[in-house]
């Protein structure tokens, strides 16, 4: 089995996190005024969601991940990062416990939940669409 990029990868969320960060700045000037915060913020989740296969199908081959495992590990390191990235932005911007919980909580409405188990499988998703082989490390070995 080959070894992660982990390096790759992490570069691969940095391009995610700008995009989500882009669509929650969109969806706040142009969304929240028409249909309020939360009815917002359930649309962001299908448009991030949307955004983040995009992404991972487009640099699918930069992080060529060799195995299921590879595939659900880079998709867990990227919830990891955006929990980390949503609840440190939120402290910063002054949001409360509350109000940053209450994306996640399906009682609120939140749905970002539904989110980050997307975002775990995308890599593992987007391995499956066409074009995109795993490596055949039997080909060293009968050369």
């Amino acid at each position: 089995m080959t070894g992660m990029n982990w390096k790759r990868v992490f570069l691969v969320w940095l391009m995610i996190a700008a995009a989500e960060t882009a669509n929650g700045s969109l969806r706040r000037l142009f969304l929240v005024p028409f249909i309020g915060d939360m009815p917002s913020r359930q649309i962001g989740v299908f448009l991030g969601s949307a955004l983040i296969f995009l992404i991972t199908a487009l640099c699918r081959r930069t992080f060529v991940l060799a195995s299921t495992r590879q595939q659900l590990l880079a998709g867990a390191f990227w919830v990891l990062l955006t929990l980390c990235f949503e609840v440190g932005l939120g402290l910063l911007t002054g949001a409360t416990w509350e109000r940053i919980l209450s994306d996640y909580d399906l009682r609120q409405g939140g749905l970002m939940i539904f989110g980050l188990t997307f975002m775990l499988f995308s890599p593992l998703l987007a391995a499956k669409l066409p074009g995109v082989r795993e490596p055949d490390n039997r080909k060293r070995y009968f050369k």
